[in-house]
């Protein structure tokens, strides 16, 4: 009988590197570390930028960054969600810096007029408590609620400059004109315009200067004309009750 020949098998002992795996280990342990101190890292400065109405303050209570937190887990869109809920932003960007620098540019709504009992009108069309106790804006002293959005839409357009000369505002439509308004103008004029053609209220200081020192109607309704008058005590809608 022939011998069965036994096939050896070598096997190959593979050697653990053990100084690969202590490598590795301090690799990812450095890692770990190096994350964790960049998630811990605060914010360090806020700056909050183009502002009028709103405070530092309240902009960041908003933002929910009154206690600095983490700069890397404190993500842009997330602030930005939280200012837009603002009734006076109307957009902001928010900028992030290498020196762990947060800046915030505020737009905010354009306040308009201010209501009887002393309630903001803001562009956006929205009625909101007057915190601030803004005045260099005009009163409105009667209802609009039958145009709100039209009426936001065009006062939006006059200048600021313009808008802080007005003092009262009267709706003051008529069987010709449904969107017609009287202005009570800081000086003593009156001006009257209608929504589409509010935009002539910015040259409103080059009309006022064919008046001089006289006081009249300024009438940018209809037609453009002034009419002088020598005694203006009265409002315009007085004196047309009294002569009918």
């Amino acid at each position: 009988m022939k011998e069965k020949k036994v096939i050896k098998r070598k096997v190959t002992k593979r050697k653990l590197k053990v100084k690969n795996v202590i490598i590795l280990l301090i690799i990812l342990i450095l890692l770990g570390v190096f994350s964790y101190y960049l998630t811990t890292l605060k914010i360090k400065n806020i700056y909050v930028l183009n502002t009028n109405i709103l405070d530092d303050k309240t902009v960041i209570y908003t933002a929910k960054l009154e206690d600095y937190p983490s700069f890397i887990l404190t993500k842009s869109s997330e602030i930005k969600k939280n200012l837009l809920k603002n009734d006076y932003i109307k957009d902001v960007k928010v900028t992030k810096s290498h020196k762990l620098k947060v800046y915030l540019e505020i737009e905010e709504y354009k306040p308009i007029a201010i209501t009887t009992d002393n309630k903001l009108i803001l562009e956006s069309g929205k009625i909101v408590n007057n915190d601030y106790e803004l005045k260099e804006i005009p009163i409105l002293i009667n209802d609009v609620s039958s145009i709100l959005e039209d009426f936001c839409k065009y006062f939006s357009k006059i200048d600021n400059t313009i808008l802080s000369k007005i003092s009262q505002v009267e709706y003051t439509p008529n069987n010709v004109d449904n969107q017609r308004f009287l202005l009570y103008m800081n000086d003593g004029n009156y001006v009257y315009v209608t929504l589409t053609k509010i935009e002539k209220v910015n040259k409103y200081n080059s009309i006022k200067d064919q008046i001089g020192e006289d006081k009249g109607i300024i009438y940018l309704d209809s037609g453009d004309y002034i009419e002088i008058k020598e005694e203006h005590k009265q409002t315009p809608e007085e004196n047309k009750e009294e002569s009918s």
